[in-house]
């Protein structure tokens, strides 16, 4: 029987770290095929597949189909296809801008609505215990598609860095993409009447 100390999951030694095929390395691996084309650049501005921003083609397709949640004047809100946490939603301008600065002053005003109103309904639907807010300025700063400038809403749970994430290193989602889309939308005050 074994307690869980760190001498029952020793460390390998630094030569079996190697990276040699079959050489254990002390990494779980949960294989995500799927994330290949993102990582490829297939839904990237510039990636081999597409020259368009999927922020923008997003907008021309169905809710649906884009998990887009909420529709503005001059800004829409959409759930995150890649979720840190279940109902992790973007606050993105309509216009194709890259930096915060050039949003004019009407554009600033509705994102930042559209954040507070997202906090809203992910607290009636979802319950978090708080949120992660926060816009990524540029590649070196960790945007993934730093041509469209978007405002991450992630909502938090006490425990929601369980042992999962740290130990096995995966991210449990416990409902579909397109679930949590239709149950955030429905919840939306103008989707109420």
């Amino acid at each position: 029987m074994t307690d869980g100390s760190r001498e029952d999951h020793p460390t390998p030694a630094p030569e079996a770290a190697s990276g040699l095929p079959g050489v254990p390395d002390g990494f779980e691996r949960l294989w995500t095929p799927h994330r290949m084309a993102y990582v490829g650049g297939q839904d990237k501005p510039g990636g081999p597949a597409s020259e368009e921003c999927p922020f923008c083609r997003v907008q021309r397709g169905t809710d649906e189909d884009g998990l887009v949640v909420a529709r503005g004047e001059r800004a829409f809100v959409v759930l995150n296809l890649y979720p840190y946490n279940s109902g992790h939603l973007m606050v993105l301008p309509l216009r194709h801008v890259a930096d915060y600065t050039e949003l004019d002053d009407a554009e600033t005003a509705e994102v930042a609505a559209l954040t507070r109103t997202a906090m809203t309904v992910l607290r009636t639907v979802m319950a978090p215990h708080g949120f992660n807010l926060g816009m990524n300025q540029g590649a070196v700063a960790g945007a993934g598609i730093a041509a469209h400038l978007h405002q991450h809403v992630v909502p938090r749970w006490g425990g929601d860095m369980n042992f999962l994430p740290i130990v096995a290193r995966t991210k449990a989602l416990p409902e579909l993409l397109g679930d949590t889309r239709a149950r955030l939308a429905a919840a939306w005050p103008s989707a109420r009447g």
